[in-house]
């Protein structure tokens, strides 16, 4: 190991991208560096946003050869940019969620015998797979594998129970069953399925690598509080005489997330001067290693403003729901991750501010096109009451058709009396479109609430149930009026903050997650290790207040309001498809 001291590299196969980062055991960022798949492979495959698509049968996959020459090229651009691989001591890493590779026979054999002098391509591919593609999380072809495996257990809410979601098209259960069905020789010549993040591990330590605890949850297949394979949704995907050879495709699953599943392949000894002892720990999926990215202690939420809105949490609670998902936490024994995802976020706002810009005389310049939206945001009262026996104003707004609740794109507005229950649809009230600006955020607010609100605990001093920290990240969270309406709809007993650590979240945790898998002491958790090493100076800024008792309040009555109306919507909307 060289006198500069260790290393440990973290990595991320993303749709579009594979990045590595390098750090040293005090979290600081060394190295780091990136493939993009269209400028750097879409010539020879033919990739567009890092994927193929065959749009008639709504297939969205990417050739598992490209992720092939991806990470070789990755490891030679840290190499132009000076780092000493014989430094590394740990290498952990994240891939998209729900993608999965298929393995030939010949896979395991090729693994481990890996030549240092050729490419990873030339011995790879195609001879270790039996399916040259890997769907991607934006598949939308197994409709009739989700009505299945909605069905199998009774319900989606007992496949929620079970499972920690209902069935999703890009769920790798139906995905499996479905690539049974179509391809059904290749499914017999697979020996093992890989997920994204452990088909990446494998390259690394050279054998067929086991799923991460936390990844397997994205398959609709593990009964997360049995920690086991379900063999009713084993026997759905696999057929009933078929069960067993499926777990064997599937593997053995380690329950601990930091645990050594081998050292280093030869390969990447002899190609790029790693150390033979280099520790290769479980890869997780893209959304666990996210909440690895700082040491989020139970309570915090995280919620990222980008063109989706994503709300995670780590939580000690398992409360399932058709509308959510849960997965085991990718460390920490005991504790689970709450995710909530929507289509609709910063598409959704930016409609509105650009038909409020239309009506302004403010130009449309990068610095300023937030202006006005953000003016009449922060001037509108809570809900839009003038007084408290004043309507509120609530509504949805779904350029995109929504997952949460599942619903067509559309716009809906209503006026609502939390007193007597009342709920009118009308725009009539509504100064449009200065209205909807403050009422679009607290829409996508009042939808997290409504949702987490069963998880959160009462942080003491007779404080209602509540996170303990907020953090912001993705381009809303530069948005000074969105934190203040965050902090006063979700609460935050310390408040709401925006958490900066570049475009390398997902990365970041999967070094975090390598650099806690080596140095831990017995028994040290994650959150202490990492969070006794963390700085929060570097990484994060208090951006707005939480909790404040009046409109934690108001927005609480307008909570159940928005449970109203959001039911009475999926009440319509289910009557018109079947008139």
């Amino acid at each position: 190991m060289s006198k500069l001291g260790p290393l440990y590299l973290g990595f991320d196969l993303s749709t579009q991208q594979l990045k590595g980062i390098a750090i040293s055991p005090d979290l600081k960022v060394a190295y780091e560096a990136r493939v993009d798949f269209d400028q750097d492979f879409s010539a020879k495959y033919g990739v567009e946003k890092g994927v193929l698509s065959n749009k008639e049968e709504q297939e969205v996959f990417a050739p598992v050869a490209m992720w092939l020459e991806a990470l070789d090229l990755v490891l030679r651009r840290l190499q132009e940019r000076g780092i000493d691989f014989g430094r590394v001591k740990g290498i952990a890493g994240a891939g998209m969620q729900h993608g999965s590779v298929y393995w030939s026979t010949e896979a395991e054999g090729l693994l481990s015998k890996l030549d240092g002098n050729r490419s990873l391509i030339e011995q790879l591919a195609p001879k270790a797979f039996s399916h040259a593609n890997s769907p991607n999380w934006q598949d939308a072809s197994t409709q009739k594998e989700c009505d299945e495996f909605d069905e199998c257990l009774g319900s989606q809410e007992k496949l929620a129970q079970i499972t920690g979601s209902k069935a999703h098209h890009r769920f790798t259960g139906g995905q499996i069953l479905r690539f049974r069905r179509h391809h059904p020789n290749d499914y017999w010549l697979t020996s093992r399925i890989s997920l994204v993040s452990s088909f990446l591990c494998s390259l690394f330590v050279g054998k067929i690598a086991p799923f991460d605890i936390s990844d397997l949850c994205g398959m609709n297949l593990w009964d997360i509080k049995r920690g086991d394979w379900h063999d009713e949704l084993l026997a759905l995907t696999a057929g009933p005489e078929d069960v067993g050879h499926l777990k064997k495709k599937l593997g053995n699953v380690p329950r601990d997330g930091g645990e050594s599943i081998g050292t280093i392949s030869r390969y990447y000894i002899d190609k790029y001067d790693f150390d033979p002892s280099c520790t290769i720990i479980p890869f997780t999926g893209d959304n666990p290693s996210t909440i690895l990215a700082l040491p989020l202690r139970p309570l915090d939420a995280m919620v990222s403003l980008g063109t989706s809105t994503t709300f995670l949490m780590s939580t000690p609670h398992y409360k399932s729901d058709p509308s959510y998902h849960f997965f085991n936490h990718p460390t920490t024994t005991g504790l689970f991750m709450f995710m909530l995802c929507y289509k609709n976020g910063g598409l959704a706002r930016e409609q509105v501010r650009d038909s409020i810009n239309k009506l302004s005389s403010s130009s449309n310049t990068s610095s300023s096109e937030w202006t006005k939206f953000n003016e009449i945001a922060a001037q509108t009262p809570p809900m839009g009451q003038d007084r408290q026996t004043s309507p509120m104003k609530m509504g949805l707004y779904f350029p995109k058709p929504e997952i949460v609740p599942n619903v067509r794109a559309g716009e809906w507005r209503f006026l609502h009396n939390p007193d007597s229950k009342s709920l009118i649809e009308t725009n009539q009230g509504w100064n449009l479109p200065e209205a909807d600006a403050r009422a679009i955020v607290e829409s996508q607010l009042l939808s997290l609430r409504l949702r987490s609100q069963n998880l959160m605990e009462s942080p003491g001093s007779d404080m209602p149930p509540q996170p303990r920290r907020i953090y912001l990240v993705g381009g809303g969270s530069q948005n000074a009026t969105i934190a203040k309406i965050t902090g006063e709809v979700l609460g935050s007993v310390e408040g709401v903050f925006k958490l900066d650590v570049g475009e390398n979240a997902c990365a970041l945790g999967a070094a975090h997650k390598a650099v806690w898998a080596i140095e831990r002491k017995p028994g040290e958790s994650f959150e202490d290790l990492i969070g006794n090493r963390w700085s929060e100076k570097e990484h994060i800024e208090k951006i707005a207040d939480g909790y404040q008792k009046q409109p934690f309040e108001t927005y609480g009555k307008a909570t159940e309001g928005f449970d109203m109306m959001e039911k009475q919507i999926l009440r319509q909307e289910q009557a018109s498809s079947s008139a």
